[in-house]
């Protein structure tokens, strides 16, 4: 899994081209501000695992969440950071996981329209906890050392 989290003082979307035939037909758009937008890419990979995939989404995100001192997380369905792309049933379930896990928690949680590309608007500052770029659930190439 690639995982992009941006603070965002200000973002907001709109939906535009519907991607996926099984989207909802009434996705509306959406302001949030002072939220940590997470762009995530499912990998193939990841469906190896879905409990540690969750698990390990969760973590980052909370700990992105503290880091920009925000409780408020939008998760967003990026699959433009790797070649490899996990089943959109995997992704959408994995999300829907993540946020009740978030909101069992105390976090504010939002997902932008599954299945459809956005126009999007942001406003982010400019520090360096705002923008944190992790992977996980890497698979090693040979003679790598654990």
């Amino acid at each position: 899994m690639k995982l992009l989290m941006t603070y965002s003082n200000k973002i907001s979307y709109k939906p535009t081209i519907k991607t996926l035939e099984t989207a909802s037909d009434d996705e509306k758009s959406a302001s949030f501000e002072n939220i940590l937008v997470a762009f995530i890419h499912a990998e193939a990979q990841d469906e190896e695992d879905f409990k540690e995939t969750e698990k390990k989404l969760v973590k980052n995100l909370k700990w992105g969440a503290r880091k920009n001192n925000t409780k408020r997380i939008l998760l967003h369905s990026f699959a433009h950071l790797a070649s490899s792309k996990a089943s959109p049933e995997f992704t959408k379930e994995i999300f829907d996981n993540a946020e009740e896990r978030l909101k069992n928690t105390d976090f504010e949680v939002f997902q932008s329209p599954f299945g459809y590309f956005l126009d999007l608007n942001i406003d982010m500052p400019g520090y360096s906890q705002a923008r944190i770029f992790t992977e996980f659930n890497r698979v090693k190439c040979d003679g790598e050392d654990s």
